[in-house]
């Protein structure tokens, strides 16, 4: 009979699990190809192997959240581990209650370890229940990154867990009392629950035995049937997913537009034919299905988000859960054949939101929440399973810019100036080299070919030749580069906009043109080696162009400086005595992971006393400027560079300090603001790491304290 009950009782359970498994393989085989992931994994297989071992085994990027990632890896390990218990209960079923596999069921550290990790998943599921009650969204609402989860699932999962680690227990100690556990003491808590059956009779032993094989075995059969219907397919997925994620240094490059595999080209592109974005759900490629199905709900990715921190609509982890909600919705319709399509009612395909807008008001997206995204990386950084957030916000945005022409009005003046002018401000190109007049020195500025003793091409980007702010960082690199004896030169008006801010608002077309036009430039004068000070300009140049043909040696300006410091050839003497809190550019930092030489600079200046903010590194806070969000009004809720000075005056800083023109500027304008209220001293400013350093080397550190006249 118990053999009977549960062999049926699997039958059942497999059946319904596969069904479930052939719908959702169905939806993401529908999707678009990506054959560069494919490839990629053949091409690399001992990364492959680094990411599995470091990242599901290891639990990198959870145990980064101490307390939660221990707990986490605890559950984790006892899915892996107690998988030996489980092939002790099949051997029980089909062979009886007194048969073993000679070794792996009587030895007795196995059973050691299964009992262990079995107390420490139950640990771990108090752990879980304690943070849950915690940041219960009832009680402290957006600010618990479980606003807009599933709660009721997550609380089903951590029963139906804890009904495995007590099934286990009341199995084997009921199998310790009739004396068919192998192990003996070693599996010390099976025996103490055996203590409990002592003195039963041997029938009812066996009884109880097979009671509790099957309750053991029936609970994981529910669970699995509930496991592929929930977020806690990732189970399965999550190695999957992170088998084929993208493998950059950081977050790396944009994605090129592609379709049906294939890189899209713009002059025989046919907006009838061809995917632009993705303006539909069924315009997602496997990996993006892959990704809706793998999100865990954990919402670490909506606790960094600064969009969500500052009152925004976008939380990254909903936005993944509407997309993954509609795709389940529809997936009946696109995945049926024209034929069956055209057999569906009018009833039919409303429930199953056949007509309803990827992204519109009353779409699965709504426009404020695609707009909202700065780019910064933050969700993608934190996430447990890698998921490609930024890669799906942009493929949204292409579709919308390029297909539909809807986009902030504000970013359509950005767009004309980089096409007639070749900068986001609209100035002449005549103006890029003004900033040279005011240095005691000569800059090289390339005409057709670049010097052989040129070391480097010093990129100096349009904010960095156009915007006051930013051009004191320029002037302060080149001083910098001149005193070391680095040879170096520019382009001048040779030099056009990188595209960066063109293709992270969705307009690929004009960063194609723009890229391409650069590369030619770059190509033709033989540059090798590039210093850019925009993270954005270093991101573009490094990470992108080589996606159009533009292989070059980039570095940023704290990378090349830290090193000129580092080997001698610049010397910082004259001390700084000022209270220096350093913000991380997202595009430098999470993006590029450079978050050492910056530090490294202001470490070598004396006098100089460094304040970490409470979000900083690879939990840095935006400035709020990245995805051409420089260009767009913040309508709604709090300024992200108003909630990231707020977290930089808690320093009590003299200075704030970055590496980049953006985040000068950003950073500037709310640091006016709060002296025009006077929640911040009229003497803080904002400074690029490069002037710290200038200032130290050329004797001019100026006290900021008022000087009055005598």
């Amino acid at each position: 009979m118990t053999l009977v009950i549960g062999l049926a009782g699997t039958a059942v359970a497999l059946t319904l699990a596969a069904r479930r498994v052939v719908f959702l393989y169905k939806i993401a085989a529908s999707g678009q190809p990506d054959p560069e992931r494919v490839l990629r994994v053949r091409r690399e297989p001992k990364a492959d192997v680094q990411d599995q071992v470091t990242e599901v085994f290891g639990q990198r990027k959870l145990l980064k959240w101490s307390l939660a990632g221990i707990a986490h890896a605890a559950v984790m390990w006892a899915f892996f581990l107690l998988i030996t218990v489980y092939l002790e209960a099949a051997v029980a079923l089909l062979a009886g209650l007194d048969a073993h596999i000679p070794g792996l069921q009587t030895w007795g550290p196995i059973g050691f370890v299964q009992d262990t990790i079995a107390l420490a998943a139950l640990a771990g599921l108090i752990v879980f229940a304690g943070i849950r009650i915690k940041n219960s969204p009832k009680r402290i609402g957006r600010a618990s990154r479980f606003k807009g989860s599933h709660l009721g699932g997550a609380w089903i999962t951590l029963f139906m867990i804890f009904n495995v680690i007590w099934t286990m227990f009341f199995f084997r100690g009921a199998e310790h009392a009739s004396g068919n556990l192998a192990y003996g003491k070693a599996a010390y808590f099976s025996y103490l629950v055996g203590q409990a059956f002592e003195g039963l009779g041997h029938d009812t032993l066996e009884a109880l035995e097979s009671v509790g094989l099957l309750l053991h075995i029936g609970v994981a059969l529910v669970f699995l049937v509930f496991v592929v219907h929930s977020k806690h397919l990732h189970i399965f997925l999550a190695p999957l997913n992170v088998m084929f994620k993208r493998r950059p240094d950081g977050l790396g490059a944009a994605q090129p537009m592609m379709s049906d595999g294939e890189p899209l080209d713009f002059e025989e592109a046919d907006p009838e034919e061809d995917v632009f974005g993705r303006g539909k759900i069924e315009d997602f490629t496997w990996k993006g299905f892959l990704d809706m199905a793998t999100c865990t709900e954990c919402g670490r990715c909506q606790s960094q988000c600064p969009a969500w921190n500052t009152e925004k609509p976008l939380s990254p982890k909903m936005l993944v859960l509407d997309l993954r909600d509609h795709a389940l919705a529809k997936a009946p319709y696109f995945t049926a054949s024209e034929e069956e399509q055209g057999k569906f009612t009018d009833e039919q395909k409303a429930a199953m939101e056949v007509d309803k807008p990827l992204v519109a008001e009353d779409g699965v997206i709504h426009p404020d929440v695609l707009w909202s995204c700065t780019n910064c990386g933050a969700c993608v950084e934190q996430c447990p399973v890698d998921i490609e957030h930024i890669d799906h916000i942009l493929d949204m945005r292409r579709f919308q810019v390029m297909i539909e022409s809807s986009f902030p009005s504000e970013a359509g003046v950005m767009l004309k100036n980089l096409e007639n002018k070749g900068n986001p401000w609209g100035m002449s190109e005549t103006k890029r080299l003004e900033w040279i007049e005011e240095l005691d020195f000569e800059v090289d500025v390339v005409d057709d070919k670049i010097s052989k003793d040129t070391e480097y091409l010093f990129w100096v980007g349009c904010a960095g030749a156009l915007e006051d702010r930013a051009r004191k960082t320029t002037k302060a690199v080149a001083e910098l580069l001149h005193i070391a004896g680095v040879e170096f030169a520019v382009l001048g008006p040779m030099e056009a906009c990188t595209g960066d801010p063109a293709r992270r608002l969705g307009m690929e077309f004009v960063y194609q043109m723009l890229a391409q036009q650069n590369v030619e430039t770059l190509n033709e004068a033989g540059v090798k080696k590039i210093v850019a000070t925009c993270p954005h300009c270093f991101n573009t140049l490094a990470n992108e162009y080589p996606q159009l043909g533009g292989n070059y040696e980039v570095v940023h300006h704290t990378q090349l400086l830290a090193h000129l410091v580092e080997t001698g050839k610049l010397t910082p003497i004259t001390p700084i005595e000022e209270n220096i809190t350093y913000h991380d550019p997202c595009f430098l930092g999470r993006h590029n992971k450079v978050y050492k030489q910056p530090r490294d600079i202001m470490a070598t200046v004396p006098g100089v006393r460094t304040q970490e903010m409470h979000r900083h590194k690879e939990r840095g806070f935006c400035c709020g400027a990245g995805g051409a969000r420089m260009w767009m009004e913040e309508r709604i809720g709090k300024r992200i560079n108003t909630e990231r000075v707020d977290e930089a005056l808690s320093t009590d800083p003299d200075t704030v300090s970055t590496a980049c023109p953006f985040c000068l500027v950003m950073l500037g304008d709310a640091i006016n603001e709060k002296k025009n209220t006077g929640d911040a001293k009229e003497s803080l400013e904002v400074v690029d790491v490069s002037q710290l350093l200038i200032r130290s080397i050329k004797g001019t550190a100026e006290d900021k304290k008022p000087v009055t006249a005598e």
